[in-house]
Protein backbone atom coordinates (compact mmCIF):
# COMPACT_ATOMS: atom_id res chain seq x y z
CA UNK A 1 0.00 0.00 0.00
CA UNK A 2 2.46 2.68 0.93
CA UNK A 3 4.48 1.40 -2.29
CA UNK A 4 1.43 2.74 -4.67
CA UNK A 5 1.48 6.01 -3.05
CA UNK A 6 5.33 6.56 -3.89
CA UNK A 7 4.54 5.73 -7.08
CA UNK A 8 1.57 7.73 -7.20
CA UNK A 9 3.85 10.81 -5.52
CA UNK A 10 6.66 11.04 -8.20
CA UNK A 11 3.93 10.56 -11.44
CA UNK A 12 2.54 13.70 -9.84
CA UNK A 13 6.19 15.36 -9.22
CA UNK A 14 6.99 14.56 -12.85
CA UNK A 15 3.21 16.08 -14.40
CA UNK A 16 4.24 19.24 -12.68
CA UNK A 17 7.46 19.49 -13.52
CA UNK A 18 6.96 18.67 -17.41
CA UNK A 19 4.10 21.17 -17.22
CA UNK A 20 5.91 23.44 -16.03
CA UNK A 21 8.99 23.17 -18.28
CA UNK A 22 6.10 23.72 -21.24
CA UNK A 23 5.19 26.61 -19.87
CA UNK A 24 8.90 28.21 -20.05
CA UNK A 25 9.54 27.26 -23.20
CA UNK A 26 6.27 29.05 -24.43
CA UNK A 27 7.17 31.65 -22.79
CA UNK A 28 10.76 32.00 -24.02
CA UNK A 29 9.60 31.08 -27.72
CA UNK A 30 6.63 33.89 -27.19
CA UNK A 31 9.66 36.48 -25.81
CA UNK A 32 12.36 35.32 -28.62
CA UNK A 33 9.40 35.95 -31.34
CA UNK A 34 8.74 39.40 -29.68
CA UNK A 35 12.45 39.82 -29.86
CA UNK A 36 12.55 39.37 -33.51
CA UNK A 37 9.82 41.02 -34.47
CA UNK A 38 10.93 44.02 -32.50
CA UNK A 39 14.64 43.30 -34.43
CA UNK A 40 12.86 43.22 -38.05
CA UNK A 41 11.03 46.67 -37.51
CA UNK A 42 13.87 48.56 -36.66
CA UNK A 43 15.83 47.01 -39.32
CA UNK A 44 12.92 47.63 -41.44
CA UNK A 45 12.60 51.52 -40.23
CA UNK A 46 16.57 51.79 -40.68
CA UNK A 47 16.46 50.36 -44.28
CA UNK A 48 13.73 53.16 -45.12
CA UNK A 49 15.44 55.76 -43.60
CA UNK A 50 17.78 57.44 -45.89
CA UNK A 51 21.08 58.85 -44.62
CA UNK A 52 23.01 61.23 -46.74
CA UNK A 53 26.47 62.06 -45.54
CA UNK A 54 27.28 65.52 -45.28
CA UNK A 55 30.25 67.56 -45.99
CA UNK A 56 30.36 70.95 -44.58
CA UNK A 57 26.70 71.85 -44.02
CA UNK A 58 25.70 69.98 -47.89
CA UNK A 59 24.71 66.35 -48.75
CA UNK A 60 26.54 63.92 -50.97
CA UNK A 61 23.13 64.31 -52.99
CA UNK A 62 23.29 67.98 -53.17
CA UNK A 63 26.94 67.64 -54.25
CA UNK A 64 26.53 65.59 -57.22
CA UNK A 65 23.23 66.67 -58.79
CA UNK A 66 23.15 68.63 -61.75
CA UNK A 67 21.83 72.02 -62.78
CA UNK A 68 19.09 72.04 -66.36
CA UNK A 69 21.15 72.91 -69.39
CA UNK A 70 20.24 76.32 -70.12
CA UNK A 71 19.37 76.79 -74.38
CA UNK A 72 18.87 79.66 -76.79
CA UNK A 73 15.41 79.66 -78.70
CA UNK A 74 17.15 77.69 -81.40
CA UNK A 75 18.30 74.78 -79.09
CA UNK A 76 21.61 75.98 -79.04
CA UNK A 77 23.58 75.28 -75.61
CA UNK A 78 24.50 78.59 -73.46
CA UNK A 79 25.06 76.12 -69.74
CA UNK A 80 25.69 72.85 -69.44
CA UNK A 81 27.31 70.55 -66.58
CA UNK A 82 30.01 68.70 -67.24
CA UNK A 83 31.39 66.08 -64.56
CA UNK A 84 34.49 66.50 -62.67
CA UNK A 85 36.55 65.37 -59.56
CA UNK A 86 36.49 66.74 -56.82
CA UNK A 87 39.01 65.44 -53.39
CA UNK A 88 38.56 65.80 -50.31
CA UNK A 89 39.57 63.64 -46.90
CA UNK A 90 38.70 62.21 -43.70
CA UNK A 91 41.19 63.07 -40.96
CA UNK A 92 40.46 60.98 -38.58
CA UNK A 93 41.33 57.82 -41.29
CA UNK A 94 44.58 59.93 -41.82
CA UNK A 95 47.44 57.82 -40.17
CA UNK A 96 50.54 60.38 -40.75
CA UNK A 97 49.52 63.84 -41.45
CA UNK A 98 52.90 65.26 -42.18
CA UNK A 99 53.68 62.19 -44.66
CA UNK A 100 50.17 62.85 -46.45
CA UNK A 101 50.58 66.66 -47.07
CA UNK A 102 54.08 65.42 -48.71
CA UNK A 103 52.62 63.39 -50.58
CA UNK A 104 49.74 65.70 -52.15
CA UNK A 105 51.88 69.05 -52.54
CA UNK A 106 53.93 66.78 -54.77
CA UNK A 107 50.75 66.87 -57.20
CA UNK A 108 48.82 69.75 -56.07
CA UNK A 109 51.88 72.30 -55.45
CA UNK A 110 49.62 75.28 -55.03
CA UNK A 111 48.17 74.12 -51.85
CA UNK A 112 49.57 75.89 -49.03
CA UNK A 113 51.41 73.81 -46.37
CA UNK A 114 50.23 75.23 -43.37
CA UNK A 115 46.54 75.26 -44.82
CA UNK A 116 46.72 71.59 -45.64
CA UNK A 117 48.01 70.18 -42.78
CA UNK A 118 45.65 72.52 -40.27
CA UNK A 119 42.70 70.63 -42.92
CA UNK A 120 44.15 67.14 -42.65
CA UNK A 121 43.97 67.02 -38.22
CA UNK A 122 41.62 66.53 -36.35
CA UNK A 123 39.03 63.82 -35.98
CA UNK A 124 36.72 65.57 -39.12
CA UNK A 125 34.26 63.00 -41.14
CA UNK A 126 35.08 64.93 -44.49
CA UNK A 127 36.79 68.14 -45.65
CA UNK A 128 37.49 69.30 -48.97
CA UNK A 129 40.98 69.55 -49.83
CA UNK A 130 40.82 70.69 -53.78
CA UNK A 131 37.15 71.00 -56.15
CA UNK A 132 37.09 70.47 -59.52
CA UNK A 133 39.95 68.98 -60.64
CA UNK A 134 40.82 67.03 -63.97
CA UNK A 135 40.89 63.21 -64.80
CA UNK A 136 44.76 63.00 -64.95
CA UNK A 137 45.11 64.93 -61.69
CA UNK A 138 42.58 62.48 -60.03
CA UNK A 139 44.77 59.16 -61.76
CA UNK A 140 47.68 61.18 -60.02
CA UNK A 141 46.52 61.22 -56.58
CA UNK A 142 45.03 57.88 -56.58
CA UNK A 143 48.40 56.94 -57.75
CA UNK A 144 49.76 57.95 -54.01
CA UNK A 145 47.60 55.38 -52.29
CA UNK A 146 47.25 57.71 -49.43
CA UNK A 147 44.57 56.53 -46.29
CA UNK A 148 41.75 58.94 -45.88
CA UNK A 149 41.90 60.82 -49.77
CA UNK A 150 38.79 59.84 -51.86
CA UNK A 151 37.41 61.77 -54.85
CA UNK A 152 33.65 62.54 -55.13
CA UNK A 153 32.51 63.16 -58.77
CA UNK A 154 30.23 66.46 -59.25
CA UNK A 155 29.13 69.14 -61.40
CA UNK A 156 30.78 71.90 -62.91
CA UNK A 157 28.66 74.61 -64.91
CA UNK A 158 30.03 75.24 -68.06
CA UNK A 159 29.65 78.23 -70.80
CA UNK A 160 30.16 77.44 -73.79
CA UNK A 161 30.27 80.84 -75.27
CA UNK A 162 32.23 82.30 -73.00
CA UNK A 163 31.19 86.03 -72.11
CA UNK A 164 29.18 86.44 -74.65
CA UNK A 165 25.85 85.81 -73.02
CA UNK A 166 27.76 87.07 -69.63
CA UNK A 167 25.16 89.12 -68.04
CA UNK A 168 22.13 87.08 -69.35
CA UNK A 169 23.34 84.05 -68.26
CA UNK A 170 25.09 85.34 -64.68
CA UNK A 171 27.84 82.77 -63.46
CA UNK A 172 27.09 79.96 -60.60
CA UNK A 173 29.40 79.27 -57.10
CA UNK A 174 31.56 76.35 -56.75
CA UNK A 175 29.07 74.67 -54.88
CA UNK A 176 26.75 75.33 -58.41
CA UNK A 177 24.27 77.20 -57.00
CA UNK A 178 23.09 80.56 -58.90
CA UNK A 179 24.68 83.72 -57.89
CA UNK A 180 23.68 86.26 -60.64
CA UNK A 181 21.62 86.40 -63.73
CA UNK A 182 19.21 83.98 -65.43
CA UNK A 183 21.26 81.13 -62.88
CA UNK A 184 20.23 83.08 -59.71
CA UNK A 185 16.58 83.19 -61.34
CA UNK A 186 16.64 79.94 -61.80
CA UNK A 187 17.10 79.46 -58.15
CA UNK A 188 15.14 81.86 -56.86
CA UNK A 189 12.47 81.19 -58.86
CA UNK A 190 11.87 77.03 -57.79
CA UNK A 191 12.56 75.87 -61.47
CA UNK A 192 15.68 74.20 -59.93
CA UNK A 193 13.68 72.86 -57.19
CA UNK A 194 10.92 71.72 -59.21
CA UNK A 195 13.61 70.05 -61.26
CA UNK A 196 15.06 68.00 -58.62
CA UNK A 197 11.30 67.04 -57.85
CA UNK A 198 11.43 65.72 -61.12
CA UNK A 199 14.89 63.83 -61.17
CA UNK A 200 13.62 62.22 -57.44
CA UNK A 201 10.83 60.67 -59.08
CA UNK A 202 12.81 59.55 -62.35
CA UNK A 203 12.53 62.15 -64.64
CA UNK A 204 14.82 63.25 -66.90
CA UNK A 205 16.26 66.73 -66.35
CA UNK A 206 14.60 68.77 -68.69
CA UNK A 207 16.75 71.74 -70.20
CA UNK A 208 15.34 75.44 -69.76
CA UNK A 209 14.79 77.75 -73.01
CA UNK A 210 15.72 81.41 -73.13
CA UNK A 211 14.34 84.03 -75.93
CA UNK A 212 17.53 84.97 -76.24
CA UNK A 213 18.79 84.26 -80.07
CA UNK A 214 23.01 83.44 -79.84
CA UNK A 215 23.20 84.67 -83.27
CA UNK A 216 21.85 88.09 -82.57
CA UNK A 217 23.71 88.01 -79.18
CA UNK A 218 27.11 87.51 -81.13
CA UNK A 219 26.34 89.93 -83.44
CA UNK A 220 25.85 92.22 -80.63
CA UNK A 221 28.24 91.71 -78.98
CA UNK A 222 31.10 91.83 -81.58
CA UNK A 223 29.42 94.93 -82.78
CA UNK A 224 30.11 96.82 -79.19
CA UNK A 225 33.27 95.24 -78.56
CA UNK A 226 34.23 96.60 -82.10
CA UNK A 227 32.84 100.08 -80.44
CA UNK A 228 34.69 100.16 -77.53
CA UNK A 229 38.56 100.63 -79.59
CA UNK A 230 36.60 102.62 -82.98
CA UNK A 231 35.26 105.16 -80.41
CA UNK A 232 37.69 104.81 -77.51
CA UNK A 233 34.00 104.40 -75.57
CA UNK A 234 34.76 103.48 -71.68
CA UNK A 235 31.87 100.94 -71.64
CA UNK A 236 28.77 100.03 -74.46
CA UNK A 237 25.47 98.26 -74.04
CA UNK A 238 22.57 97.04 -76.17
CA UNK A 239 19.32 95.09 -75.56
CA UNK A 240 17.05 93.82 -78.43
CA UNK A 241 13.17 92.96 -77.81
CA UNK A 242 10.88 90.92 -80.10
CA UNK A 243 7.95 94.20 -79.51
CA UNK A 244 4.89 91.78 -80.15
CA UNK A 245 6.02 89.83 -77.71
CA UNK A 246 8.39 91.35 -75.05
CA UNK A 247 10.77 88.95 -75.65
CA UNK A 248 14.89 89.65 -75.27
CA UNK A 249 16.41 88.45 -77.68
CA UNK A 250 19.80 90.04 -77.30
CA UNK A 251 21.05 92.03 -74.07
CA UNK A 252 25.13 93.11 -73.97
CA UNK A 253 26.74 94.77 -71.41
CA UNK A 254 30.44 95.94 -71.59
CA UNK A 255 33.06 95.60 -70.16
CA UNK A 256 31.58 92.19 -69.21
CA UNK A 257 33.15 89.12 -67.80
CA UNK A 258 33.98 85.50 -67.94
CA UNK A 259 31.11 83.54 -66.75
CA UNK A 260 33.40 80.38 -66.51
CA UNK A 261 35.68 82.08 -64.07
CA UNK A 262 32.74 83.72 -61.66
CA UNK A 263 35.93 86.34 -60.16
CA UNK A 264 35.22 88.30 -63.17
CA UNK A 265 32.43 89.70 -62.71
CA UNK A 266 33.81 91.42 -59.28
CA UNK A 267 35.86 93.62 -61.64
CA UNK A 268 35.09 97.62 -61.82
CA UNK A 269 32.91 98.44 -64.27
CA UNK A 270 31.04 94.87 -65.16
CA UNK A 271 27.64 95.50 -64.06
CA UNK A 272 24.26 94.99 -66.12
CA UNK A 273 23.88 98.18 -67.53
CA UNK A 274 20.84 97.00 -69.08
CA UNK A 275 18.72 96.00 -66.49
CA UNK A 276 20.86 97.31 -63.33
CA UNK A 277 21.77 100.96 -64.09
CA UNK A 278 19.62 104.28 -64.40
CA UNK A 279 20.62 107.07 -66.90
CA UNK A 280 19.67 110.26 -68.12
CA UNK A 281 19.17 108.81 -71.94
CA UNK A 282 18.98 112.26 -73.78
CA UNK A 283 16.84 113.00 -77.01
CA UNK A 284 15.63 109.57 -77.37
CA UNK A 285 13.17 110.45 -74.44
CA UNK A 286 11.89 112.67 -77.08
CA UNK A 287 9.70 109.66 -78.19
CA UNK A 288 8.23 109.45 -74.87
CA UNK A 289 7.48 113.09 -74.98
CA UNK A 290 5.78 113.11 -78.50
CA UNK A 291 3.82 110.06 -77.53
CA UNK A 292 2.37 112.01 -74.63
CA UNK A 293 1.45 114.90 -76.09
CA UNK A 294 0.16 113.42 -79.21
CA UNK A 295 -1.51 110.90 -77.61
CA UNK A 296 -3.60 113.17 -75.44
CA UNK A 297 -4.61 115.19 -78.22
CA UNK A 298 -2.88 118.81 -77.31
CA UNK A 299 -1.03 118.86 -80.10
CA UNK A 300 -1.28 117.30 -83.41
CA UNK A 301 1.23 116.62 -86.47
CA UNK A 302 -0.27 119.95 -88.12
CA UNK A 303 0.91 121.99 -85.19
CA UNK A 304 3.85 124.37 -85.53
CA UNK A 305 5.62 126.21 -82.49
CA UNK A 306 8.10 129.22 -82.19
CA UNK A 307 12.08 127.52 -82.03
CA UNK A 308 13.52 131.03 -82.44
CA UNK A 309 14.09 131.82 -78.98
CA UNK A 310 15.24 130.21 -75.80
CA UNK A 311 12.83 128.64 -73.05
CA UNK A 312 13.29 130.33 -69.82
CA UNK A 313 12.46 129.59 -66.35
CA UNK A 314 14.31 132.77 -64.05
CA UNK A 315 17.62 133.22 -64.98
CA UNK A 316 17.96 129.78 -66.92
CA UNK A 317 17.58 129.19 -70.44
CA UNK A 318 17.00 126.36 -72.74
CA UNK A 319 18.63 126.39 -76.24
CA UNK A 320 18.83 123.83 -79.02
CA UNK A 321 21.90 122.04 -79.67
CA UNK A 322 21.61 123.68 -83.06
CA UNK A 323 18.57 125.68 -83.61
CA UNK A 324 16.96 126.18 -86.68
CA UNK A 325 15.93 129.84 -85.95
CA UNK A 326 12.22 129.87 -87.02
CA UNK A 327 9.16 128.40 -86.26
CA UNK A 328 8.87 124.56 -86.56
CA UNK A 329 6.32 121.81 -87.41
CA UNK A 330 5.94 119.25 -85.48
CA UNK A 331 7.54 116.54 -87.24
CA UNK A 332 10.51 119.20 -87.84
CA UNK A 333 10.64 119.41 -83.78
CA UNK A 334 11.28 115.56 -84.09
CA UNK A 335 13.59 115.85 -86.96
CA UNK A 336 15.52 118.65 -85.53
CA UNK A 337 15.62 117.49 -82.19
CA UNK A 338 14.44 120.77 -80.43
CA UNK A 339 14.36 121.12 -77.11
CA UNK A 340 12.46 124.47 -77.62
CA UNK A 341 9.77 123.16 -79.24
CA UNK A 342 9.59 120.22 -77.21
CA UNK A 343 9.19 121.77 -74.28
CA UNK A 344 6.57 123.85 -75.31
CA UNK A 345 4.67 120.74 -76.55
CA UNK A 346 4.85 119.49 -73.49
CA UNK A 347 3.41 122.61 -71.91
CA UNK A 348 0.69 122.07 -73.96
CA UNK A 349 -0.29 118.82 -72.45
CA UNK A 350 0.44 120.34 -69.10
CA UNK A 351 3.43 119.53 -66.31
CA UNK A 352 1.25 117.23 -64.19
CA UNK A 353 -0.67 115.18 -67.06
CA UNK A 354 3.30 114.70 -68.69
CA UNK A 355 4.14 113.39 -64.97
CA UNK A 356 0.94 110.75 -65.29
CA UNK A 357 2.33 109.53 -68.38
CA UNK A 358 5.67 108.42 -66.77
CA UNK A 359 3.74 106.16 -64.85
CA UNK A 360 1.26 105.09 -67.04
CA UNK A 361 4.74 103.63 -69.06
CA UNK A 362 6.06 102.28 -65.90
CA UNK A 363 9.06 104.54 -65.80
CA UNK A 364 8.83 104.83 -62.03
CA UNK A 365 9.00 101.69 -61.07
CA UNK A 366 10.90 98.67 -61.16
CA UNK A 367 11.07 96.46 -64.42
CA UNK A 368 10.55 92.93 -62.70
CA UNK A 369 12.27 90.23 -65.13
CA UNK A 370 13.87 87.06 -64.54
CA UNK A 371 17.18 88.45 -63.71
CA UNK A 372 17.83 89.51 -60.37
CA UNK A 373 19.88 92.70 -61.12
CA UNK A 374 17.69 95.86 -60.85
CA UNK A 375 18.01 99.12 -59.84
CA UNK A 376 14.70 101.47 -59.41
CA UNK A 377 14.24 104.36 -61.37
CA UNK A 378 14.99 107.83 -60.40
CA UNK A 379 11.86 109.84 -61.56
CA UNK A 380 10.63 112.71 -58.86
CA UNK A 381 6.94 112.16 -57.96
CA UNK A 382 6.02 115.65 -58.90
CA UNK A 383 7.26 117.73 -61.91
CA UNK A 384 8.26 121.40 -61.25
CA UNK A 385 7.85 124.20 -64.15
CA UNK A 386 11.82 123.35 -64.46
CA UNK A 387 11.90 120.07 -64.24
CA UNK A 388 9.12 119.11 -67.02
CA UNK A 389 10.46 121.22 -69.36
CA UNK A 390 14.17 119.00 -68.76
CA UNK A 391 12.67 115.94 -68.41
CA UNK A 392 10.84 116.66 -71.90
CA UNK A 393 14.38 116.28 -73.90
CA UNK A 394 15.97 113.72 -71.16
CA UNK A 395 17.46 115.24 -68.29
CA UNK A 396 16.36 115.56 -64.90
CA UNK A 397 15.40 111.81 -64.16
CA UNK A 398 17.29 108.76 -64.94
CA UNK A 399 16.05 105.12 -65.96
CA UNK A 400 17.54 102.07 -67.30
CA UNK A 401 17.41 101.32 -71.23
CA UNK A 402 15.39 98.35 -70.56
CA UNK A 403 12.77 100.72 -69.64
CA UNK A 404 13.55 102.98 -73.09
CA UNK A 405 13.19 99.62 -74.65
CA UNK A 406 9.73 98.71 -73.26
CA UNK A 407 8.31 101.96 -73.59
CA UNK A 408 9.68 102.13 -77.49
CA UNK A 409 8.09 98.55 -78.50
CA UNK A 410 4.81 99.60 -76.91
CA UNK A 411 5.02 102.84 -78.81
CA UNK A 412 5.63 101.01 -82.45
CA UNK A 413 3.19 97.75 -81.41
CA UNK A 414 -0.15 99.28 -81.52
CA UNK A 415 0.39 100.76 -78.32
CA UNK A 416 0.12 98.31 -76.25
CA UNK A 417 3.06 98.32 -72.74
CA UNK A 418 4.31 94.07 -72.68
CA UNK A 419 6.65 93.14 -69.69
CA UNK A 420 10.07 92.45 -71.18
CA UNK A 421 11.15 88.72 -70.27
CA UNK A 422 13.96 86.22 -71.19
CA UNK A 423 11.55 83.60 -71.49
CA UNK A 424 10.18 82.61 -74.61
CA UNK A 425 6.12 84.00 -75.12
CA UNK A 426 3.61 83.92 -77.99
CA UNK A 427 1.68 87.22 -78.93
CA UNK A 428 -1.20 85.58 -77.29
CA UNK A 429 0.60 85.26 -73.98
CA UNK A 430 2.19 88.44 -74.18
CA UNK A 431 -1.28 90.44 -75.22
CA UNK A 432 -2.84 89.19 -72.34
CA UNK A 433 -0.15 90.86 -70.41
CA UNK A 434 -0.14 93.97 -71.79
CA UNK A 435 -1.59 96.98 -70.72
CA UNK A 436 -2.66 99.87 -73.37
CA UNK A 437 -0.48 102.91 -72.59
CA UNK A 438 -1.58 105.03 -76.43
CA UNK A 439 -3.67 104.52 -79.15
CA UNK A 440 -3.40 102.83 -82.18
CA UNK A 441 -3.66 105.47 -84.32
CA UNK A 442 -1.07 107.39 -82.03
CA UNK A 443 1.52 104.75 -82.62
CA UNK A 444 1.14 105.13 -86.27
CA UNK A 445 1.99 108.28 -86.08
CA UNK A 446 5.32 107.58 -84.25
CA UNK A 447 6.38 105.03 -86.36
CA UNK A 448 5.91 107.63 -88.77
CA UNK A 449 8.22 110.06 -87.18
CA UNK A 450 10.97 107.43 -86.62
CA UNK A 451 11.08 106.35 -90.25
CA UNK A 452 11.06 110.12 -90.79
CA UNK A 453 13.97 111.02 -89.19
CA UNK A 454 15.88 108.14 -90.53
CA UNK A 455 15.05 109.38 -93.57
CA UNK A 456 16.43 112.90 -93.42
CA UNK A 457 16.97 113.86 -89.37
CA UNK A 458 19.74 112.50 -87.02
CA UNK A 459 18.89 108.78 -87.53
CA UNK A 460 20.29 109.35 -91.98
CA UNK A 461 23.54 107.85 -91.00
CA UNK A 462 22.11 104.48 -89.26
CA UNK A 463 20.25 104.28 -91.94
CA UNK A 464 22.49 104.56 -94.99
CA UNK A 465 24.68 101.48 -93.37
CA UNK A 466 20.69 99.60 -92.84
CA UNK A 467 18.96 100.67 -95.99
CA UNK A 468 17.25 97.52 -97.40
CA UNK A 469 15.33 96.99 -93.81
CA UNK A 470 13.46 100.01 -93.34
CA UNK A 471 14.38 101.07 -89.88
CA UNK A 472 13.41 104.23 -87.74
CA UNK A 473 15.25 105.64 -85.47
CA UNK A 474 16.41 108.36 -82.61
CA UNK A 475 19.35 110.13 -81.14
CA UNK A 476 20.00 110.85 -77.71
CA UNK A 477 22.96 112.67 -76.74
CA UNK A 478 23.05 113.22 -72.88
CA UNK A 479 25.40 115.26 -71.34
CA UNK A 480 26.66 113.51 -68.27
CA UNK A 481 26.70 115.20 -64.57
CA UNK A 482 30.23 115.13 -63.27
CA UNK A 483 30.85 116.93 -59.78
CA UNK A 484 27.42 118.01 -59.89
CA UNK A 485 27.34 120.00 -63.34
CA UNK A 486 26.70 119.38 -67.13
CA UNK A 487 28.37 120.67 -69.53
CA UNK A 488 31.84 118.77 -69.19
CA UNK A 489 32.49 117.41 -72.58
CA UNK A 490 31.38 113.93 -71.55
CA UNK A 491 28.48 112.55 -73.28
CA UNK A 492 26.52 109.51 -72.82
CA UNK A 493 25.26 108.36 -76.58
CA UNK A 494 22.20 106.44 -77.55
CA UNK A 495 20.66 105.44 -80.36
CA UNK A 496 17.26 103.67 -80.46
CA UNK A 497 15.48 101.82 -83.54
CA UNK A 498 12.72 99.73 -84.95
CA UNK A 499 12.37 97.71 -87.74
CA UNK A 500 11.11 96.99 -89.80
CA UNK A 501 8.46 99.78 -89.95
CA UNK A 502 5.92 99.19 -92.25
CA UNK A 503 4.89 96.41 -89.93
CA UNK A 504 7.33 96.94 -86.66
CA UNK A 505 8.62 94.05 -84.64
CA UNK A 506 11.70 94.61 -82.95
CA UNK A 507 13.44 97.32 -81.00
CA UNK A 508 16.91 97.93 -79.74
CA UNK A 509 18.75 100.65 -77.70
CA UNK A 510 22.49 100.68 -78.10
CA UNK A 511 24.49 103.33 -75.49
CA UNK A 512 28.33 104.41 -75.66
CA UNK A 513 29.43 105.91 -72.87
CA UNK A 514 31.91 108.85 -73.35
CA UNK A 515 32.29 108.53 -77.40
CA UNK A 516 35.44 109.77 -79.20
CA UNK A 517 35.44 111.07 -82.81
CA UNK A 518 35.97 108.10 -84.78
CA UNK A 519 38.01 110.43 -87.26
CA UNK A 520 39.05 114.13 -87.14
CA UNK A 521 36.18 114.99 -89.39
CA UNK A 522 33.43 113.36 -87.56
CA UNK A 523 31.45 114.20 -84.82
CA UNK A 524 30.87 112.74 -81.40
CA UNK A 525 27.39 112.88 -81.14
CA UNK A 526 25.10 109.67 -81.23
CA UNK A 527 23.93 109.54 -85.11
CA UNK A 528 28.04 109.65 -85.14
CA UNK A 529 28.85 106.53 -83.43
CA UNK A 530 25.58 105.29 -81.27
CA UNK A 531 23.53 105.43 -84.64
CA UNK A 532 26.42 103.65 -86.69
CA UNK A 533 26.88 100.66 -84.40
CA UNK A 534 23.01 100.06 -84.57
CA UNK A 535 23.29 100.27 -88.22
CA UNK A 536 25.69 97.99 -88.53
CA UNK A 537 23.69 95.78 -85.85
CA UNK A 538 20.41 95.28 -87.69
CA UNK A 539 22.52 94.96 -90.92
CA UNK A 540 23.86 91.42 -89.93
CA UNK A 541 20.64 90.22 -88.03
CA UNK A 542 17.57 91.44 -89.74
CA UNK A 543 18.12 88.48 -91.99
CA UNK A 544 18.58 85.93 -89.09
CA UNK A 545 15.27 87.40 -87.61
CA UNK A 546 13.13 87.12 -90.99
CA UNK A 547 13.43 90.29 -91.90
CA UNK A 548 13.65 90.62 -95.77
CA UNK A 549 15.75 93.41 -97.46
CA UNK A 550 13.39 95.28 -99.93
CA UNK A 551 13.06 98.49 -101.71
CA UNK A 552 10.66 101.16 -99.63
CA UNK A 553 10.02 104.38 -101.88
CA UNK A 554 6.34 103.68 -102.07
CA UNK A 555 6.26 103.44 -97.90
CA UNK A 556 9.37 106.36 -97.51
CA UNK A 557 7.23 108.58 -100.53
CA UNK A 558 3.75 107.71 -97.79
CA UNK A 559 5.90 109.20 -94.72
CA UNK A 560 7.43 112.08 -96.32
CA UNK A 561 4.12 113.32 -97.19
CA UNK A 562 2.08 112.77 -93.83
CA UNK A 563 5.39 114.61 -92.56
CA UNK A 564 4.78 117.84 -94.61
Amino acid sequence: MQTIDQTITLEGAKSVRAAMTRRRISIMAIVMTIGFVIVAARLLQLGSVETETVIEGRTISEIEASRPAILDRNGLPMAVDVRVPSLYAEPRRIIDVEEAVAALRTVLPELDEAWLRERLTGDRGFVWVKRELTPAVREQVMRLGIPGIDFLTESRRFYPGGADAAHVLGSVNIDSQGIAGIERGIDDGGIAALQAFGLARGQELQPIALSIDMRVQYAMREELVDALTRYQSLAAAGVMLDARTGEVLAMVSLPDFNPNVPASALEEGRFNRITAGNFELGSVVKIVSFAAVLDSGAVTLADSFDARFPVRFGRFAINDYRGQGRILTVPEIFRYSSNVGTIQMMQQMGKDNYRSFFSRIGFDQSIVTELPERTPPNVPKEFSDVVAATASFGHGFSVSPLHMARALAAFVNGGRLIPPTFYPRTEEEALAQSTRVISEQTSAQLQQLLRFNALVGSGSRMNRLALAYRAGGKTGTAEKVINGRYGTGKNLNVFITAFPMEAPQYVMVILLDEASPETPQSGNTAGWNAGEVSGRILARVATMLGVKPGESEAFDARVIAAMQ
